[in-house]
């Protein structure tokens, strides 16, 4: 049991600084303790995984973040950050309770799994005896929080103590730390002045910042998030449909993207054509959203989101198209290297990673698929052991007869073309996230394709020399 001496309230029943419990310590919730640990919080995380809390405790991150072990160790040191399985301490501990745990695709259907969400606020509010405010951050079904809020007031011996309130998380893989620390702004959804005070209490030093605050009803709170990841979704899923019209024209989607991105109202960013999302977020978030808004009677309005969602899928058959054309037309014995398998750089995560779907769609063909990554290999073997893995980039890329490019990371993009040529069977690349210098490929003799460009460079001509032109003639 926690020994920590009270936190003095003021006169609306509000500590100035609360204590935080985090309950789920998987990505989000590990990067959510330690980060509001270092801005000076006292704060316990929470799991039923004792070998995850094990590793915490002992400093050791249990995924691949930058930044977060470096961060992790700094505020073990403090002694403000601890770890524990038990609710009954996290009850008796904490001020806020932030839940954290995940909402994976429910097997066998689009909507979201709630049963690791129910059971955190079912297990707390069961122990709750002094005034406590329980948050969400995992992302949900619009709805959820009103029911949620029905099953803590039935499950809760002092309803009265217990109140809920919503607030979505927007973290970036590979920028988490960042993201926490320094959000681009924060979403409260409660239902009283008391929540208000409490949350902006739990984030004071983020706020004193200036950081931007939208104070919501839950129900808006819980769109912001799903809403957020659609949007980006059918951004990238925009321009890869332009990529499919550049294939069957002749046009280049980097420069049609070029192109759009200078338009404000459009923008650059997110409007990178490729092999598309995955992730453990934009795709089960976007059908999950489809699915509730179904329930909703409002599918029509979301019903855009499956052909998002089939645009992506596409993305991923059309990389093995490519491949297979640069292997003469069969695959069948040809060596492959597959470059990547996080779902994104900076990044061990690949759930639903359009990297190893690829290998494997690849591999079924009867390619013999080599894989490596920076970091994921560990999570790819478990998830993927039919592939094979390389121990390193040289020896994933020596004799193929293929280079195929899944995931961007920096080590891949400064790779030096004209060495990987002595490695490697034949020079034939594909760059399945337009992140590699085609000009320095082929002037290093290797044929480059990518999704969405021709297979030769189209003549570009500048409107600078266009110009010049006219003012010779003129």
């Amino acid at each position: 049991m926690s020994t920590t001496i009270p936190t003095a309230l003021d006169e609306n029943n509000v500590p100035a600084k609360p204590r935080l419990t985090v309950v789920g310590t998987g990505y989000l919730g590990a990067t959510h303790a330690v980060a509001m640990a270092s801005l000076g919080y006292e704060v316990l995380g929470v799991d039923i995984d004792q070998a995850k809390i094990d590793r915490l405790a002992a400093g050791e991150v249990p995924f691949f973040e930058p930044g977060l072990p470096e961060l992790l160790a700094e505020v073990l040191e403090t002694g403000r950050l601890r770890f524990t399985t038990s609710f009954d301490e996290a009850a008796e501990f904490g001020d806020v309770h932030f839940i954290c745990v995940g909402t994976p695709q429910l097997e066998g259907s689009h909507a979201a799994n709630l049963e690791y969400v129910e059971s955190a606020f079912t297990e707390l509010a069961k122990r709750i005896t002094k005034p406590a405010l329980l948050v969400g951050k995992s992302t949900v079904p619009v709805g959820t929080a009103e029911r949620l809020t029905d099953i803590v007031c039935l499950t809760s011996p002092n309803p009265e103590l217990v109140e809920l309130a919503w607030n979505p998380e927007f973290l970036r893989e590979g920028y988490a730390v960042q993201d926490t620390l320094h959000p681009d702004r924060l979403v409260f959804g409660v239902q009283s002045e008391w929540s208000e005070e409490m949350l902006r209490a739990a984030f004071e030093p983020i706020l004193a910042a200036d950081t931007p605050v939208v104070v919501a009803d839950m129900k808006t709170a819980e769109l912001v998030k799903v809403a957020a990841n659609s949007f980006l979704a059918t951004k990238i899923s925009y321009i890869n449909a332009m990529a499919e019209v550049c294939e069957v024209t002749g046009a280049d989607v980097n420069l049609l993207a070029s192109a759009l991105g200078y338009d404000d109202r459009i923008g650059s960013r997110f409007l990178k054509p490729g092999l598309g999302f995955g992730g453990g977020c934009l795709p089960k978030d976007i059908r999950a959203f489809a699915h509730r808004a179904e329930e909703l009677g409002a599918g029509q309005a979301v019903a855009f989101l499956h052909e998002v969602d089939a645009i992506n899928n596409r993305r991923r058959r059309r990389t093995v198209d490519l491949v297979r054309e640069l292997a003469g037309g069969d695959l069948k014995g040809k060596r492959i290297a597959a470059l990547g398998a996080a779902f994104k750089p900076n990044s061990d995560d690949i759930r639903d990673a359009p990297a190893l779907d690829v290998a494997d769609m690849m591999r079924a063909e009867s390619a013999s698929v080599v894989v490596f990554d920076p970091e994921a290999m560990d999570n790819a073997r478990r998830a993927y052991p039919q592939l094979e893995y390389a121990p390193n980039f040289a020896e994933c890329i020596r004799d193929a007869d293929v280079v195929v490019l899944l995931t961007e990371w920096q080590k891949f993009r400064d790779a030096d073309p004209e060495m990987m040529g002595v490695l490697v069977a034949r020079r034939a690349i594909v760059d399945g996230r337009h992140a590699l210098d085609a000009d320095a490929y082929r002037a290093a003799g290797w044929e480059y394709r990518a999704l969405g460009r021709p297979a030769q460079p189209a003549t570009v001509r500048l409107v600078e020399d266009a110009k010049d032109q006219v003012s010779a003639t003129a």
